[in-house]
């Protein structure tokens, strides 16, 4: 009997050892080819600009080409979808933003659960959206534009990317955080939305802040505020909507996930390199130059993010009736 015992603990410390060996070899190992790096939305916008500038340090640090693939459509859903469906060993992962903790409870019906399938390597950065109105607006600051939304329910038109976007439920969350009646028009993307802003069709909208930063500094558009919990140093002088609305935070998030399964030692290299990466001085300017700020944490932090944020914009969600067709 004790020498039974004493061959199954040895059996169990081999086996200890082996996958330890195992974990080791897999991240000596990786990468062993290209990677493909999916984005699930359109070239261009903070989720591209994000994925080419991660993937330009993956592939100089590791010595294998990571390539961009944009895979747009159905909300983030298709790209999604298709990594999720990936081997896990690391060869295909995906550059994932707000729209994964926005479409669990915007689509009836999906085909996956992400919190289930996917394994979280790190977040990257935090993109604050802003909130800016035609200059015909006689509102000059967020107390002014909520007295002169609350003189006028309804009539003020608030322009988005489409339904179901960050863009819109930034604007919901804030209608409900504030009171205010503000009449929802959604566009095909946000350039068309910040078009007609500037032309006046629309009198305000919340849009990435890269995508209307020329046109604020130009005199077109005015900002009145930024959603993140603090300044952007691209704006330094424009305040946040949590100086005038206790605890509002509603920035967009982007960082890269994996199929769920893949091993742990490549999540932790991979995750190793990000941080290194949001450390670099280089890497950190490029990413103020799009108003971001780099978001540096283990794949647990991440998880937790993405775990809330479900949470948060489910609620608002639900709240609002958001629907798409």
């Amino acid at each position: 009997m004790k020498l039974a015992r004493r061959n199954v603990l040895r059996l169990a410390s081999y086996a200890v050892a082996l996958t330890a060996a195992q974990r080791t070899a897999w991240a000596q190992a990786y990468p062993a080819r290209a990677v493909r790096v999916v984005v699930p939305v359109a070239a261009g916008g903070a989720n591209d600009v994000t994925a080419r500038i991660i993937c330009q340090w993956l592939s100089e640090r590791l010595g294998q080409q990571f390539f961009v693939e944009n895979r747009p459509g159905a909300g983030t859903n298709i790209g999604t979808e298709a990594v999720i469906r990936s081997p896990a060993d690391g060869h295909t992962l995906l550059i994932s933003g707000s729209n994964a903790a926005i479409n669990p409870s915007l689509f009836k019906s999906l085909n996956f659960n992400f919190i289930r399938d996917v394994t979280p390597i790190g977040s990257i950065v935090r993109v604050p959206q802003l909130m800016q109105v035609n200059p015909a607006v006689p509102a000059k600051t967020v107390p002014e534009f909520i007295a002169y939304a609350k003189a006028n329910p309804g009539k003020i038109a608030m322009g988005s990317g489409g339904n179901g976007s960050p863009a819109h439920v930034i604007g919901e969350y804030f209608k409900m955080m504030t009171g205010t009646d503000l009449t929802h028009v959604p566009y095909r993307g946000a350039a068309p939305a910040v078009t007609d802003l500037i032309g006046g069709q629309i009198q305000v909208a919340f849009t990435e802040l890269a995508t209307s930063l020329g046109h604020v500094k130009s005199g077109a558009l005015r900002a009145l505020a930024v959603t993140t919990a603090a300044r952007t140093e691209a704006l330094p002088d424009v305040p946040t909507l949590s100086e005038f609305i206790p605890d509002f935070e509603a920035s967009q998030w982007v960082g890269l996930v994996a199929p769920k399964d893949t091993p742990p030692a490549i999540i932790e290299k991979l995750n190793a390199e990000i941080s290194a990466a949001l450390a670099d001085p280089k890497v950190k300017a490029r990413f103020a130059d799009l108003g971001g700020a780099v978001l540096p944490g283990s794949p647990a932090d991440f998880g937790k993010l993405i775990r809330d944020e479900t949470e948060k914009w489910g609620k608002v969600i639900r709240a609002a009736n958001i629907k798409v067709e």
